[in-house]
């Protein structure tokens, strides 16, 4: 439907002596058999008052609005993109030290080199299925590989830095040489928080295999000059024989790997909290790791970890999502990480009760836990390791089955004795309150208290003066 109303446009403006031009990923995708998701046409020889009289009767009916009125770009609905060619011009330093002009008559070359790789500088006619290629993009499609398209501008958007990164990872390609040396000199301070989230948001997300994309972090020298907590895993010994020698790095992004296959079924804010969680759950350990006993250790690197943590969201400005406390949560799967597996351990040598478990899912929720836990057991299976020796998951797939037993995926359970049933017993509201709450919650975690009349029961046993030990008033 969305490729129909293209043609249509196309139409509209050819009627109007112009050419609307199909222009950059969509072309690509097209291209490489992937069927876009969004649409940018770019129109040539219609006048950009012209163009917004045409468009706004095109799109009487659906929503129209002004994406760049100087150098008219609008969107109808939300995935097709209009503009006419435009030239920009570097007038100050960072990302957004440009003056950027419409020009519809702007040669096909002229309007293409302003792109950053020659992938993304292909366009087609709707109309005629022609393709016009001036940067030879379809050869470095062909040959899975980015280029950047000039030489003298490339470098002037330090955002590119950080497209290649993920372009190369979601389109699973290689970087050209002389790409990869100018991306390392580009200096990238002025880069905003969003800007540099929405890259790595679709390294995490939209990748099969985030690790490419992370590789190229490291490569391209984004992690020294804009995550250094990732930058301190490079050469830090993993304490356990099966782990790639000296690469707590290398670790990382296989554990982003196994944790991108297990978020399809969350919503946006729980992939979110989960692929981060899965990239700082061993932030920890370049100040923990110590050889000693024959072995290198990481002892408590897991509570090490929450500081860099928070540094690294800090760094991408995230806090809460649709409602989610993604920062809280992320913070506390890098400090709770181990504890799936530390239950499953001490459960076999005397059985851990359900209080555990409840008490936990008070500090994180458990069914996160569960996927950044397992993610990490399975990402201690290099290539290299013979299959006897590669790691499951018995103990997470243990933990989330007592966890689904005792219905506390997302929370704990809400408390059964509240406020109003102490009121009912004639108590005024007083400091107390909480005391009393907190006391016959405790019970409930532990399964001594199950139902309303044992809440109040025990609320009363506590009033009585026969309260748990701890319990004073």
């Amino acid at each position: 439907m969305l490729e129909s109303k293209t043609v249509e446009l196309a139409e509209m403006m050819r009627a109007a002596g112009g050419r609307a031009m199909i222009v950059g990923g969509c072309v690509r995708d097209e291209l490489m058999g992937i069927e876009p998701k969004d649409w940018d046409l770019e129109v040539y020889g219609v006048e950009a008052e012209r163009l917004k009289e045409i468009l706004e009767a095109f799109a009487a009916d659906q929503p129209l609005s002004i994406v760049g009125a100087a150098f008219a770009v609008y969107k109808i609905g939300h995935h097709i993109d209009v503009s006419i060619p435009r030239r920009e011009r570097k007038t100050g330093s960072g990302h957004k030290g440009f003056v950027i002009e419409g020009d519809p008559e702007m040669s096909f070359k002229e309007a293409c080199s302003r792109r950053d790789f020659t992938v993304n500088a292909i366009l087609k006619d709707p109309l005629t299925g022609e393709i016009v290629d001036p940067f030879n993009g379809r050869d470095d499609i062909d040959a899975k590989v980015l280029r950047h398209v000039n030489d003298a501008t490339f470098g002037e958007d330090s955002l590119r830095v950080l497209r290649a990164s993920q372009f190369a990872a979601r389109l699973k390609f290689d970087i050209d040489p002389k790409t990869v040396e100018i991306c390392r000199e580009i200096d990238l301070s002025d880069l905003p928080k969003e800007r540099i989230w929405g890259e790595l948001e679709k390294i995490l997300l939209l990748a099969d295999e985030p690790s490419k994309g992370l590789k190229w972090l490291y490569s391209l020298k984004v992690a020294d000059k804009l995550f250094p907590e990732l930058q301190t895993l490079v050469g830090v010994p993993q304490e356990p024989e099966w782990h790639p020698e000296g690469d707590v790095d290398v670790h990382t992004m296989m554990v982003a790997d196994e944790a991108r296959k297990l978020i399809d079924d969350l919503p946006y804010e729980k992939k979110v909290t989960v692929m981060l969680a899965a990239v700082a759950h061993d932030f920890g350990k370049p100040p923990t790791t110590k050889f000693f006993d024959g072995r290198w250790r990481s002892h408590s690197h897991d509570e090490a970890g929450v500081e860099p943590t928070i540094s690294f969201l800090d760094r991408l400005g995230l806090y809460t999502i649709n409602g989610f406390d993604v920062r809280e949560q992320v913070i506390q799967l890098v400090r709770y990480h181990l504890k799936p597996g530390e239950f499953y351990k001490a459960n076999a040598k005397q059985a851990i009760g359900d209080g555990a478990f409840r008490r936990l899912a008070r500090k994180v929720e458990p069914d996160l836990l569960y996927r950044v836990a397992k993610a990490d057991s399975l990402g201690r299976n290099p290539e290299w390791l013979p299959l006897e020796k590669r790691f499951g998951s018995e103990a997470q797939e243990w933990f989330i089955e007592r966890v689904r037993d005792l219905k506390i995926e997302k929370r704990p359970p809400e408390p059964i004795l509240l406020g109003r049933h102490l009121i009912e017993l004639g108590l005024e509201p007083s400091r107390q309150f909480k005391t009393i709450l907190d006391a016959v919650y405790e019970m409930q975690l532990d399964g001594k208290v199950n139902t309303l009349d044992e809440a109040v029961e025990a609320a009363r046993e506590i009033l009585s003066g026969n309260a748990p030990q701890g319990v004073r008033f």
